[in-house]
């Protein structure tokens, strides 16, 4: 949709703005499709195609030997040298390096720092967010804060997770429940990376408003990723735990609200809006999750069943395939469901 706007929202509205000047992605390895996930874990391959709909997803662990070939911070670390590279900005004009996760390498050092090192950069603060889905949005308000009022001019915002490290690849999955087995087949491992800025450059998507919301009180989780430390380490329970039907019946009604919340926030009507990023579940429940947001003519932006949910290296990869398809004066809206502890998250974006 070419989208014509109306006077009134020619302008932006009120509030501070930062801008995204490029983009940076990383899947490890080839990707594996669902006979290849069937055979390694003895499951039914037409079961994975129906229930999670997702064709092909990334692991930073060889299935077969169970080897870890690639870190959470080796992936972080290649997705924002592509950005930094793709932005045309010096490495020494980076202000500060901000990182969501909720699988991090170690509990410390921090994985950021990891990534920073290796990335060659010094003496700036880092930040590492731990969370979720909603994660990723939660470390671009955090850049995005920082480029608007915190005196910096730009920095390197990270969001990615390897979840097939708390696989037991080694477990008979034959008699698995399927809201156990789900963890084994949803998942995949990722990272991306933005350098925001507080003037346009590169790409010049203007980041009009982002929403990070905690609507859990009370509830109980959807989701649980367990540490192990030596006291608990050889207990018989999963690291992974998913409420597959609470989300299910949750993150649908949670989108609409989202995508409601953000149009109103911007005086934006569902007309102006040219790209839709929805929640990246899987390929399913993201078919069915764009379907009730009600946006026919926006042009929707999803990768979950080529990428496998790879959390928050998710709005990046979405973002990666945004500038491939935005043009100036053209918007877009990204919702998130983070259904750990129920958050709510989201951002709008510009071409100028």
């Amino acid at each position: 949709m070419q989208s014509e706007h109306s006077p009134q929202h020619d302008s932006a509205p009120p509030g501070a703005v930062s801008y995204l000047a490029s983009v940076g992605t990383a899947l490890p390895g080839d990707p594996v499709d669902n006979a290849a996930l069937a055979r390694t874990l003895g499951v039914n391959e037409e079961w994975i195609d129906v229930f999670i709909g997702t064709r092909t997803r990334h692991f930073a662990r060889d299935l077969e030997t169970g080897e870890v070939r690639w870190s959470l911070a080796d992936l972080c670390a290649r997705a924002a040298e592509q950005a930094l590279t793709a932005s045309g900005l010096a490495p020494h004009e980076i202000d500060f390096v901000v990182m969501g996760t909720a699988t991090p390498d170690h509990l410390m050092p921090a994985t950021v720092n990891h990534v920073v090192d290796q990335l060659g950069l010094d003496q700036i603060p880092t930040y590492q967010l731990q969370s979720g889905c909603a994660g990723a949005v939660q470390a671009l308000q955090l850049g995005h804060t920082l480029v608007t009022g915190g005196g910096h001019k730009a920095g390197l915002v990270i969001g990615g997770d390897v979840c097939s490290k708390h696989l037991d690849l080694d477990r008979d999955l034959s008699s698995a429940a399927p809201s156990d087995l789900v963890n084994y087949v949803l998942f995949g491992d990722g990272a991306g990376a933005a350098v925001v800025t507080s003037t346009p450059r590169g790409e010049r998507l203007a980041l009009r408003t982002v929403l990070n919301r905690f609507t859990g009180l009370g509830r109980e989780p959807g989701q649980v990723i367990d540490w192990f430390g030596l006291a608990d380490r050889h207990e018989d329970r999963q690291a992974v735990r998913e409420d597959y039907k609470a989300i299910e019946e949750s993150v649908p009604t949670m989108a609409v609200e989202i995508l409601w919340e953000l149009l109103e926030e911007l005086d934006w009507t569902p007309e102006d809006v040219d790209f839709l990023l929805p929640p990246q579940l899987s390929g399913r429940m993201t078919r069915r999750i764009t379907d009730g947001l009600g946006l026919p003519d926006a042009v929707e932006v999803s990768c979950v069943a080529d990428t496998g949910n790879n959390g928050n290296a998710l709005p990046f990869l979405q973002l990666e395939a945004l500038l491939g398809k935005i043009g100036q004066g053209q918007r877009a809206l990204a919702v998130a469901v983070e259904s750990s502890k129920w958050i709510k998250s989201g951002f709008a974006l510009e071409k100028i």
